[in-house]
């Protein structure tokens, strides 16, 4: 066997969402911050987030994270999140798939009941509370970085829709989010080719008409994620929603071939932008839970813990948790001869 590259890597999921973390085998990335190593990454070895979440090696609902070494010292590892068509500034899944990955496997040690760390991500340092018993990470919290609503109840004029009401909210990504109950949107698992229909028409449009950038570092913008919302359905819960993550490019005058994945998980970082808005309508105060569900059942909670400002934007410092499960372990090579050495989609399941 030849190989040019070698990656190792753990499988894991939170709550439904896959997230592959390679432990081994990153080249060495610029910079003096986790997120300038994002950027390096994102310029100059981008054929690896191509080659792990494209096919053979991928497949469309594959989420990736990259332990690199962190810049910031009072963080314990650094990880850069990549998706389909991004590299996200922060993802509460992936999130927690790393501490999942890193404890249960000896990276970082483990000390039970309660393990503390720091994990410096593109989007900042993020604080995280492990709950571990017989060499299982049972349920990570982490104190996400601030969370604010920039635009609520604005209107877009979306292709194949008319107008549509939405909000515009920062998680640790930017979310365009919208009512599911008013655009006739069930958020069932099973009606999930028109969640993402919907979804991506309403990203496209709110890209266009309501362009975001973070006040506190200019290279993140958005809306570049959506968030149909609806009312809970479950005993327990207080919300429930499908976020839709691209997959392609959307061609504004054939909506019906939009190309996108739902989260499998309640997404992390879109239950906090949910709660951001919340919290700006006067709906969620200090100190309370928010569960919110997703496609498959499965649940996160948030809770806001501050409040505090971000540029001009009242915000609020949420926490989250869920729980992540190891299913694999892998290690992926590229044979020099591979005519796809950066992966391909095929437009049946792309």
């Amino acid at each position: 066997m030849r190989a040019s590259r070698i990656l190792q890597a753990v499988e894991a999921h939170a709550e439904g969402e896959p997230g592959r973390v390679i432990t081994g085998g990153m080249p060495l990335l610029r910079g003096s911050s986790v997120f300038e190593k994002m950027q390096d990454m994102a310029a100059n070895h981008d054929e690896i987030r191509l080659s792990m979440l494209r096919e053979p090696r991928g497949n469309p609902g594959l989420c990736g994270n990259a332990i690199v070494p962190p810049c910031h010292p009072e963080a314990d590892a650094g990880f850069i999140i990549f998706e389909q068509t991004e590299y996200p500034p922060m993802s509460g899944s992936n999130t927690i798939c790393v501490v999942t990955v890193l404890l249960e496997t000896g990276i970082v040690p483990m000390t039970e009941p309660v393990t503390e760390l720091t994990l410096e991500a593109p989007a900042g340092l993020i604080r995280v509370k492990a709950e571990c018993r017989d060499g299982k990470v049972t349920r990570v919290a982490f104190r996400n970085v601030p969370a604010f609503a920039v635009h609520l109840d604005a209107q877009v004029e979306v292709a194949g829709l008319g107008t549509v009401t939405v909000d515009v909210a920062w998680g640790g990504m930017f979310f365009v989010l919208a009512g599911a109950e008013t655009l006739g949107v069930a958020l069932d698992a099973d009606n999930g080719a028109e969640i993402v229909r919907v979804s991506e028409a309403i990203r496209h449009a709110a890209a266009e008409q309501l362009p975001v950038v973070h006040p506190d570092n200019p290279g993140i913008s958005g809306p570049t994620i959506t968030n149909l919302w609806g009312a809970p359905e479950a005993e327990g819960t207080h919300g429930r929603g499908a976020v839709t993550l691209s997959t392609g490019p959307f061609d504004p005058k054939r909506p019906q071939d939009a190309s996108g994945i739902l989260d499998r998980s309640p997404c992390g970082t879109g239950t906090c932008a949910k709660m951001a808005v919340l919290h700006a309508r006067g709906l969620l105060g200090l100190g309370r839970d928010y569960v919110n569900a997703g496609p498959l059942g499965t649940t996160f909670t948030g809770r806001i813990v501050e409040e505090t400002l971000v540029g001009p934007y009242q915000a609020i410092v949420p926490t989250l948790s869920g729980q992540g499960w190891i299913y694999g372990l892998s290690q992926y090579t590229l044979d020099p001869s591979d005519p796809f050495p950066a992966g391909y989609t095929v437009g049946d399941m792309w």
